[in-house]
């Protein structure tokens, strides 16, 4: 009895212990008294509400004071959220089962299922400032919060191009290497999901980092190492892999079709001018005969003297006709080849 004993104190003590407690106060005035725990499986599904992810809720006292006592979360660390809202299943209007809710506050946050968490009541209408907790991991997502206030706030002070682009590469930087400093993935993993959200105006720059910066594969790596089988690693891994393929797919579709369009557009235009010039030859040739065939034999003889430049005494000498004959043949020749010179005619037949 004594070994069962022993056997019962440490399967049940066990249970006990791994359980997580969380607690906090709340403003009952401003928002309804129920506050919601969700676990993030998909990182990115930090923003909004949605119903899927929730795994308990609690009611708040008349205080607004609240608390989970459960083991309900798992061993290994993951991304958890506690949010309150004002939107109910009967308030058709603004209803978070639908995932759509506006007037809402959450906090995302570290924990495991060992972790006691303190959420302090906190100022001006927010749900929650600092937190205590004897987990170093959990509110780290709060200190990144707090430099994306920072962030803000110099992207403000001016409002021009040029400040946009240089705190662009600053703040970019800076975020990168705050995630890596703290010496937690899914700390880093929270800042990879804002900077390469394709809503962000960091994103361009995030393409651009993917080139070159090896920081990518080796937080993968970082991934693997602690969080081996988990959600974040598979989605990071897969998204990686994703964009790496458009990034350099994308590069090397560019420089490819540019040096190949430009030659193929020149090989074409140069035949079709080809062609042109061919065409334009065979109907001059077409012209020149039809326009032969018009006139009698004399008078194409007469042209083709006219052709070689010879005079109208050249002509009549070597036709063995007199010179007014010869101008009466050249006239009958400028009538029905519609020309009114000898350059002209040269033109239609050599040009």
């Amino acid at each position: 009895m004594r070994y069962l004993g022993y056997i019962i104190i440490f399967f049940f003590g066990n249970v006990a212990v791994a359980q997580h407690h969380f607690e906090g106060h709340i403003d009952n005035e401003r928002w309804q008294n129920e506050i919601y725990l969700s676990v993030i499986e998909d990182y990115r599904t930090f923003d909004g509400i949605d119903e899927e992810q929730i795994i308990t809720k609690v009611k708040s006292d008349s205080s607004g004071f609240f608390k989970f006592d459960q083991n309900q979360l798992d061993i290994n660390q993951k991304i958890y959220k506690l949010h309150v809202d004002n939107c109910t299943s009967f308030n058709q209007s603004g209803n978070h089962f639908d995932g759509y809710c506006t007037d809402y506050k959450d906090i995302l946050f570290i924990a495991k299922r060992t972790d006691s968490i303190t959420f302090p009541l906190s100022f001006d209408a927010q749900m929650f400032c600092d937190i205590i907790s004897n987990n170093p991991k959990t509110s780290a997502f709060i200190k990144i919060d707090s430099l994306k206030e920072e962030m803000k706030f110099a992207y403000s002070e001016y409002r021009s191009k040029a400040n946009r682009q240089l705190n662009n590469k600053k703040w970019f930087k800076t975020l990168q290497d705050y995630g890596q400093d703290l010496n937690e993935p899914l700390a880093e993993l929270y800042i990879y999901a804002f900077l390469s959200d394709r809503g962000n105006q960091l994103h361009y720059y995030y393409l651009e980092d993917l080139k070159t910066n090896s920081y990518y594969d080796e937080f993968l790596e970082r991934l693997k190492s602690v969080y081996p089988n988990s959600s974040y690693t598979k989605q990071y891994e897969a998204e990686l892999t994703s964009d790496k393929f458009l990034v350099f797919s994308s590069e090397k579709k560019s420089s490819f079709n540019w040096s190949y369009l430009w030659l193929s557009l020149l090989i074409v235009s140069s035949i079709v001018n080809l062609w042109f010039l061919i065409s334009a030859k065979q109907k001059k040739s077409r012209q020149r005969n039809n326009a032969k065939e018009g006139l009698t034999k004399q008078e194409q003889n007469v042209l083709d003297l006219l052709l070689e430049d010879k005079t109208n005494k050249n002509i009549a000498e070597t036709l063995f006709i007199s010179v007014s004959t010869v101008k009466t043949h050249v006239n009958n020749i400028y009538k029905k080849l519609n020309v009114n010179s000898r350059d002209e005619l040269k033109s239609l037949f050599y040009k």
